[in-house]
């Protein structure tokens, strides 16, 4: 239902900004002048902390996803197509995970859009039945959260700075400046992480849903989810494979996120005797986020990873 809705939408906007076209006075260049911010549209919350900490004063960042919306419930607006057409560039993680951007793009009819797959060249870890079938996240072969492995985070900062720098040359030395100053935040947040969580190598954890793949792939860790998407309701066999791995595990909590409202979780975690704790995957940012200036953005996905995994301690009992 949401994807005809998505649809639905995306017929209403183009026709809209169609008939304002034909009444509005013709459009400035969408190149900024050279004086002027680069104007760039992200989506998901992390991508838009990359892109906000790297490009610097040099960007004027604009989130496509309003915040405490994910893309799995995203619907586009008359205003996202005018977002698009006035950008420069598009910041996006790819990997399937902005299913909905390629009939935006197409509809917003801007030919010097550059766009920037900020998880393009990343090793990637396959969804649970290779997507087939419709299965896997979002029906695709690829699990898309790699931003949740500080270590690929570092990889996604660092196609971000070389498109930026592509887009506006001029500022490649801030670029550059910016990318690394976080990259050495992240390598910090990497050390401290493997650090905390190298003595439960091999354990295994339950998430609401399959977001935690890469995550665990880079810390020794086992990820299990109760479903492969948020809106996706569990069957009796999700639940009972749950049950059985939070037994086998000794698991002291289940991790639910903030989307997700743990109205799965909250009689699973009962039947089972354990504790219900969050695990913010930011798919949705936070509700009221931090301005979109300097490292505003970066300092608080670091801190979230960071109680996401003191979160985690918890839940091994630690």
């Amino acid at each position: 239902m949401r994807r005809v809705r998505s649809a639905l939408a995306l017929v209403l906007c183009t026709g809209m900004l169609s008939a304002c076209a034909s009444t509005q006075a013709p459009r400035a260049p969408i190149d900024a002048p050279a004086g002027e911010p680069l104007r760039v549209v992200t989506t998901i919350f992390p991508i838009t902390a990359f892109t906000t900490a790297v490009g610097g004063d040099c960007v004027t960042v604009t989130p496509l996803l309003p915040p405490g919306v994910g893309p799995h419930e995203f619907q586009a607006s008359p205003g996202d197509l005018v977002k698009l057409r006035d950008a420069t560039v598009l910041v996006r993680n790819g990997l399937g995970l902005e299913d909905f951007l390629d009939k935006l793009i197409a509809n917003a009819g801007n030919p010097r859009l550059r766009v920037i797959e900020a998880s393009a060249g990343l090793r990637t870890l396959a969804s649970p039945d290779g997507g087939s079938g419709g299965h896997g996240h979002l029906g695709g072969p690829v699990n898309p959260h790699v931003w949740l492995d500080p270590r690929r985070a570092m990889q996604q900062v660092e196609t971000i700075r070389a498109g930026l720098s592509q887009a506006r040359p001029a500022c490649r030395a801030t670029f550059e400046r910016n990318a690394a100053a976080l990259t050495g935040q992240l390598k910090r947040l990497d050390a401290d992480l493997e650090r905390q969580l190298r003595p439960y190598a091999g354990r295994s954890f339950v998430a609401f849903h399959d977001f935690a793949p890469y995550f665990a792939d880079r810390y020794g860790l086992e990820a299990e989810f109760l479903v492969e998407v948020p809106e996706q309701n569990p069957s009796p066999a999700d639940l009972q494979r749950v049950s059985e791995r939070v037994r086998a595990s000794a698991l002291k909590a289940l991790l639910s996120e903030p989307q997700e409202g743990s109205r799965s979780f909250n009689a699973l975690a009962a039947d089972l005797g354990v504790t219900l704790s969050l695990f913010d995957p930011m798919e949705t940012g936070p509700a009221a986020a931090p301005q979109t200036q300097g490292n505003q953005l970066a300092e608080h996905y670091i801190a979230r990873m960071r109680r996401n995994v003191q979160r985690l301690l918890a839940a091994f009992g630690g």
